[in-house]
């Protein structure tokens, strides 16, 4: 990009400040939940908290499973899942982070996940 192009563009800016309501950030953030650990983002609870002036995101929520007897009968089933329910959680945690900061622009510190149950999914893969 040019030195020209840069400057039309920031004398285009407006003065002023956008704020995102703490009510659509936790929408967001439910959404790449359930997204990530193949639940509806309404099962997804998300809390908000200061962390030294980053975004600290807690989210307590099930997680998709298979079905135990699918399981017992194709043990790779688990591994075309993404892994066990904590190698799932531990991955969904970056993608959760990257997600709620590319939709929203707010700058997480780190995302903690407490699950509290599971939702058994027929057929189809699990995300």
């Amino acid at each position: 990009m040019s030195s020209t192009a840069g400057n039309v563009i920031h004398r285009g800016q407006l003065a002023g400040h956008n704020r995102i309501s703490n009510q659509a950030l936790t929408s967001v953030a439910r959404a790449a939940a359930g997204e990530a650990l193949g639940v509806p983002p309404h099962a997804v609870r998300a809390e908000w908290s200061d962390d030294d002036g980053l975004l600290a995101l807690s989210l307590v929520t099930p997680i998709a499973v298979p079905p135990l007897g699918a399981v017992l009968r194709d043990p790779m089933r688990v591994t075309a899942l993404g892994g066990s329910i904590r190698e799932r959680v531990v991955a969904a945690k970056t993608r959760i982070l990257h997600r709620v900061t590319e939709l929203s622009g707010a700058k997480l510190s780190r995302v903690d996940i407490r699950i509290s149950g599971a939702t058994v999914r027929e057929g189809g893969r699990v995300r």
